[in-house]
């Protein structure tokens, strides 16, 4: 009989494998009732075997009245909590709890297992599940003592169908109108065809969301070929064993709560874990439990891998390993940047485990120290509080057992943080009585990775130092370590989901996709007669700071920004859509906003702007933080940005990481962005959410060359090339000595009297000579003995953590060099910043390039060993004349063809073309720069001193007043005097003009209400001026002569 190549066949092979290999019972449609939706005849066969006697208490079987009532509670309680909750707790009737489910049993426990296997696992093909259409069938079902649990619409690709048609069939005639598919009835609805597998766990029609349950295809979507049968076999040959599927019902589906601040509203979720999820949990606690304490594991997962459900699953079950019956670990503890991952623990905790008496929020080091005496077995602290806790940690932890499970590690694991948690964990810490000498080998043997704990470092973008700190070394297929030329040995992550994969399935979006640069132009002249010389290279730099800064930059980005929002963003996402500008500074972040604020008011915008930066500036003579500008607390600005009237944000060094707003559509940037900063800006606006299918970038600043070259390296695998050389150390050691801005003794004598807890006094004055001798260190020698300090530290900092031997000589340097470098001054780079005041910026262009998709290589990446060498200055100056530093400089970027038009001035920002200059004097600080404190509490409202409308600007575009009707060789345009008395004045008011000539400013005065006194000396202007009153009946009774 010839091969069924169907779908039918297909089904019946799945159907054949769960009876006949993982033992499942095969159910028929008889065995269904579908009022209740439950195969009603193994429910009551599991109910029977486990808990007659109480079965028999409740007299649920004495008549069909009580059994339904029985059923009817049953079918509420699924439909209120779901099933998954009714298998793991069970089900209060009456004055018992009924058990749905026998849990696996623990090492050893046979009465355990016993139970367990009287647990009933069965499949039931072309259930028909309609009351009122008797034809429906779906194609397979899967239960667990009586309560379905999993369905499945399968579809064969040899008879042209594949998973698209399954979920098509799911959203248009599985509807949630049939009690079997109704939200957490079932745990995930799967759609299976030969090649991939989708899921959802709550079909709701036409909006129900299906993801990938894929292994995944040369890190990328899809599934690898199976060369012992199809691609998605590993559904039910691995997935839906009873051990598997057990183990996904009691550790990982959960129902998560979500309550909206405002409305009080609540909303539910159902979680699966998609199978990378399940991978690596299930793969990390394998090797946790086979390693024990002492090992470091790298898991590089992308954003939108489901990182914090990941680590929240990975978390609690650690708890709870166990090797030989005895715990694995005492206590985990999550190393976090980002305080919601507490509240994504807490809620999975919940679902397993008692929340208050597992889990602990540790925000010093006295919580830490209680909730370890209150036996809390998962505490989770901020990695910025983390290092102050550890400082405090004492030696009482060295016979505990930690899991330390890193967030977002390549910013968590700086060298010196990575040694002060290895010191905690490890117990090493001297005592005050100990010899020098033995106090700096305590130190040195704590720095290393503690023997006592386990690291699992979890990072989208792993740096050199991570991969080499964590990663694994690598081996070939023969078990042989992949080596160098010099020996080092290669390393990579221990696991990985690839941003490649996470954007092909569709979890996060491509933010390269739609990449828009522009391209500045600057045209600079010289203001001195002379031709002074000045440094090549950091002219060149501080050249292109100095036009990035000028106001007209701003001005003529923000109109790009605003004009763009308004006509290709602000409708997005069914009209939700926001934007980020990315500034490099907190200044350049207070003139966007001030510009880009000015903007949406002049084109009466019904939206607004939020600035967010750490802190306070000065700027204009007023002293300015986020909550000033924004007229709200800081704590709300993320709150308010996901409403109107808010759509753009503008941010400093704030909200670039960790910040996920999935209505973030599109980012201005106009901050120079590499390596790591590059990923993590640009992937703020990579969040999915329903409608938004494309997002923008304009990026003022960077070549996309740059960029492409940075999200290369995380796109796929990232490799670590080889290992850090320790003899660079001896390198940088051999440099700094012959400067002699430290000896021997000095160095010795500052490490005894810290370790002995002497009194700063005594050390600041040794540390003082040394930084007296590196002032007196010409430039070159400054740059290149601090250069060399801080890269020795960075370094001994991080190859103390990893090496298996220490020395005593530069621990002593080391504690010797972080407290100098603190007092180093910058190296005197000469007149260098002078340039700036023998310049001007004469014209400016900004021209938009084509849009462009920035295609990332498919290949895995390799990154350098930490460099052991970086400059923190310049090198040795070369000199070179005004003039042709400033040809360089337009060879670069002034290479275009000036017209009228770009003309401008520096100091004010304005075209030059038919311009006039306008003075304002004003005693003390200019009261129309003043933001009324009171006013704007008031009325919610930036109001100005004097109930002034806003901030001067630096430009008023007015037409002239025309040569035929002018009476004054100069006059000013009555509209031109009525905006700056706006600007300047309220009702009521006297305005003086000292030198009336045409009178303008007294009829602008009067236009507004106004009082006016004018002084004139030429006879010839007072007559012209009486005669302009003279024709304005309105204004012919105000006037006084």
């Amino acid at each position: 009989m010839a091969t069924n190549m169907k779908e039918n066949g297909f089904e019946t092979m799945i159907v054949k494998y769960l009876v006949e290999n993982n033992h499942y019972e095969e159910g028929s449609n008889s065995d269904y009732n579908k009022i209740y939706a439950i195969d009603e005849v193994r429910l009551f066969r599991f109910l029977h075997d486990t808990q007659y006697e109480k079965l028999a208490e409740l007299r649920i079987e004495d008549n069909e009245i009580e059994k339904k009532k029985f059923l009817d509670r049953l079918s509420k309680k699924i439909s209120d909590d779901g099933v998954i909750n009714i298998i793991r707790k069970g089900m209060k009737y009456k004055n018992k709890t009924v058990d749905f489910y026998m849990v696996r049993p623990s090492e050893g426990n046979q009465e355990a297992k016993e139970s367990y296997d009287k647990n009933i696992f069965s499949v039931t093909r072309q259930l028909r599940y309609s009351n009122d259409y008797g034809r429906l069938a779906l194609d397979v079902c899967i239960f667990l003592n009586g309560l379905p649990i999993i369905t499945m619409e399968l579809k064969n690709q040899i008879t042209k169908q594949n998973h698209d048609d399954a979920i098509r069939q799911y959203m248009t005639d599985r509807t949630p109108d049939e009690l079997l598919f109704q939200f957490k009835r079932c745990i995930v609805h799967f759609a299976v065809d030969d090649d991939e597998i989708y899921m959802c766990t709550e079909l709701k029609k036409e909006k129900s969301f299906f993801m990938p349950f894929n292994k995944g295809n040369n890190n990328g979507a899809g599934n690898p070929r199976n060369p012992n049968g199809l691609k998605t076999d590993y559904l039910w040959k691995d997935i839906l064993t009873k051990p598997c599927l057990s183990n996904i019902l009691e550790n990982y589906v959960q129902i998560t709560e979500e309550k909206d601040e405002d409305t009080g509203r609540k909303s539910y979720k159902q979680i699966f874990p998609r199978y990378h999820q399940l991978s690596v949990v299930t793969s990390l606690l394998a090797d946790a439990k086979n390693d024990g304490p002492g090992h470091r594991y790298l898991i590089q997962h992308s954003a939108g891998s489901g990182k914090s459900n990941s680590i929240a699953w990975l978390a609690h079950q650690l708890v709870t390993l166990k090797k030989d019956k005895k715990d694995v670990f005492d206590t985990v503890i999550v190393v976090t940047d980002r305080v919601n991952l507490d509240k994504q623990i807490r809620d999975t905790i919940k679902q397993f485990m008692q929340v208050s008496s597992t889990v602990g929020w540790a925000k010093d080091a006295s919580t830490l120290s209680t909730l370890m005496e209150q036996g809390k077995k998962i505490i989770i602290t901020i990695v910025h509080k983390f290092q102050f806790i550890l400082d405090a940690v004492s030696a009482d932890y060295k016979n505990k057992k930690f899991a330390i499970i890193i967030d977002e590690a390549h910013s968590s694991q700086n060298g010196s943080l990575a040694a002060k948690m290895n010191i905690a964990v490890s117990g090493n810490v001297y005592d005050d009585d100990d010899e020098f000498e033995d106090k700096l080998n305590t130190i040195i043997e704590g720095k290393k990775m503690a023997p006592n704990a386990s690291y699992f470092a979890f990072t989208a973008t792993p740096k050199n130092k991570t991969l080499e700190m964590f990663g694994k070394k690598m081996f070939d297929e023969h078990g042989n370590p992949i080596l160098n030329d010099d020996g080092t040995q290669k390393a990579n992550p221990h696991y990985v989901y690839t941003m490649k994969q996470a954007i092909e399935e569709k979890f996060i979006l491509d933010v390269l996709r739609y990449y828009t640069p522009y391209e500045s132009f600057y045209h600079i002249v010289k203001t001195v007669e002379n031709d002074p010389l000045f440094d090549k290279k950091q002219a060149q730099r501080i050249l292109r700071y100095y036009v990035e800064v000028q106001k007209v930059a701003v001005k003529e980005k923000a109109g790009v920004i605003v004009e763009h929002f308004h006509s290709e963003v602000h409708n997005k996402i069914k009209g939700q859509a926001r934007a980020m500008v990315v500034a490099s500074n907190i200044k350049r972040a207070v003139e966007y906003y001030m510009a880009i604020s000015r903007l949406l008011e002049e084109r009466k915008s019904p939206y607004k702007a939020i600035v967010a930066f750490t802190g306070e500036i000065k700027y204009e003579g007023v002293t300015y933080n986020e909550a000033k500008l924004n007229g709200f607390p800081s704590s709300q600005i993320e709150k308010k940005f996901r409403k109107d009237p808010y759509r753009l944000l503008i941010v400093a060094n704030k909200f670039q990481t960790g910040y996920d707003e999935p209505l973030l559509q599109t980012m201005y940037v106009d901050k120079g962005l590499s390596d790591i900063k590059a990923v993590q800006t640009l992937s703020r606006l990579n969040r999915c959410y329903p409608n938004k299918n494309e997002v923008f970038v304009l990026d003022f600043q960077n070549d996309p060359a740059d960029i492409k070259t940075a999200f290369d390296k995380y796109y796929k695998t990232t490799i670590l090339s080889g290992e850090t050389d320790v003899n660079k150390l001896n390198d940088l050691v051999d440099e700094m000595e012959p400067l002699d801005v430290y000896s021997d003794e000095e160095v010795t004598e500052v490490a005894e009297l810290y370790l002995d807890n002497a009194d700063r006094t005594k050390i600041d004055p040794i540390i003082d000579k040394g930084t007296e001798r590196y002032k007196e260190l010409e430039y070159d020698d400054q740059v290149d003995f601090k250069s060399s300090a801080k890269t020795f530290l960075r370094t001994y900092n991080f190859l103390s953590s990893i090496l298996p031997y220490g020395s005593m000589d530069w621990e002593r340097l080391s504690i010797y060099l972080t407290f100098l470098v603190s007092k180093l001054p910058k190296p005197d780079n000469g007149n260098a910043d002078e340039i700036m005041e023998d310049v001007e910026l004469e014209s400016y262009r900004l021209v938009a390039q084509d849009t462009i998709s920035i295609k990332l290589e498919d290949k895995d990446s390799e990154i350098e060993p930490i460099p052991v060498k970086t400059d923190v200055g310049i090198p040795v100056p070369e000199l070179d004349t005004l003039s042709n530093i400033l040809a360089s400089f337009h060879e670069m970027w002034g290479n275009c063809e000036w017209t009228d038009e770009d003309r401008i001035r520096s100091n004010t920002g304005r075209k030059a073309k038919n311009t006039q200059d306008i003075m304002i004097f004003s005693k003390g600080k200019a009261r129309n720069m003043r933001i009324d404190t009171k006013r704007t509490e008031q009325t919610g409202k930036l109001t100005y001193m004097s109930g002034c409308k806003g901030m001067l600007p630096t430009m008023f575009d007015v037409q002239p007043v025309s040569k035929k009707n002018r009476i004054h060789q100069s006059e000013l345009p009555v509209s031109l005097c009525e905006q700056i008395l706006e600007f300047l004045t309220y009702e009521g008011e006297v305005v003086l003009d000292s030198f009336a000539g045409s009178g303008a400013v007294g009829e602008a005065a009067l236009n507004l209400k106004r009082n006016c006194i004018l002084i004139e000396i030429l006879k010839d202007n007072i007559e012209k001026i009486k005669k302009r009153f003279e024709n304005n009946v309105l204004m012919k009774t105000a006037m006084e002569w």
